[in-house]
């Protein structure tokens, strides 16, 4: 069978999701690519359909034998650990493997969708707009975010928007994050936290205008995520960059108290510090700017936080348990 689909982070979060979306549609001829490693991470193709599975470092390998039937390469895959000090690591895992694969796509017309980041946003204070003349004004608060910033800006530079679609993904949160430790969602975190002790504990606000649980975030379920990434797949007359959230933040607050909700139970949160190494990097406020998108003719909804979160505690999570 020849590869129609190629998804690198295949095995991870929202790839995973993505190659199951593809399989509801009768698509198995996927090339997933990733790196399992020792952790939990290979549970995520346990179910999934698709014609093979590559280490990340061999795809390079076989890409010129497999990229002429390739209708579109998902590129998902990236180190996503905020806290990575490995600056040189970041920028070849990041910005040079991207790099490297966005122009294997365009020299054979292969539609090449990417994951970018709200992290590229930095603190807030500039904004959440993804129109091309205020990418550039952006200045992330880690490396993380400065890795998928500066592809952004290359693939901008490079008039490479008319031909590429790439998604800023604001705060994801479903099924399938397990294997991501620390960098899993609150919902994960949060439902681990009230199993166990019957409490949630949220950082304390450090900033006089926002009160304890009252920082904001752009929750977006990672269902949503997939669908706009999927549509974007099959769009090719709809290219650039765009934000993935819901339009709509919410406070910590809101996000745990729809957990205690849908697991029965009341409210119970405890406020602790703040790591001072996090303290000048932590963004108070994320919301996506969907003008550009909605322009762009994307119109489907998307869920609420409450409905997000009820769908992932009781049909996935508790059900793992």
């Amino acid at each position: 069978m020849a590869i129609k689909h190629i998804v690198t982070g295949g095995a991870g979060f929202i790839g995973s999701n993505l190659v199951r979306a593809l399989n509801d549609r009768g698509e198995e001829d996927v090339l997933i690519v990733d790196r399992l490693g020792t952790g939990e991470k290979w549970k995520n193709l346990v179910g999934l359909r698709y014609e093979d599975y590559l280490d990340k470092d061999d795809l390079f390998v076989v890409l010129d034998d497999v990229l002429d039937s390739v209708e579109t390469v998902y590129h998902l895959g990236a180190c996503s650990a905020t806290t990575e000090r490995d600056a040189d690591y970041l920028a070849d895992n990041n910005y040079g493997y991207t790099r490297a694969l966005c122009e294997e796509c365009l020299a054979r017309d292969v539609r090449f969708v990417y994951a970018s980041s709200a992290a590229t946003y930095g603190d807030g204070t500039l904004g959440y707009s993804d129109a091309d003349e205020d990418t550039p004004k952006y200045r992330p608060l880690n490396m993380y975010g400065y890795s998928k910033h500066v592809f952004d800006l290359w693939a901008l530079k490079n008039g490479l928007f008319d031909r590429i679609a790439g998604l800023k993904y604001f705060n994801v949160y479903g099924p399938g994050e397990a294997h991501k430790g620390d960098m899993r969602s609150m919902v994960h975190k949060a439902f681990g936290q009230i199993r166990e002790t019957g409490e949630v504990a949220l950082f304390k606000s450090h900033r006089s205008d926002y009160a304890d649980g009252e920082q904001v975030r752009d929750f977006v379920y990672v269902k949503d995520a997939v669908a706009q990434t999927l549509w974007f797949g099959e769009r090719r007359d709809v290219s650039g960059l765009f934000n993935c959230g819901t339009g709509e933040p919410r406070t910590w607050l809101d996000l745990v108290s729809a957990v205690f909700r849908a697991m029965d139970r009341e409210p119970n949160v405890r406020f602790v510090d703040m790591p001072e190494h996090l303290r000048g990097k932590y963004q108070y406020r994320t919301q996506a700017d969907l003008r550009k998108l909605r322009a762009a003719g994307y119109d489907a909804s998307f869920a609420s936080v409450e409905e997000g979160v009820t769908d992932y505690v009781r049909n996935h999570l508790a059900r793992e348990e």
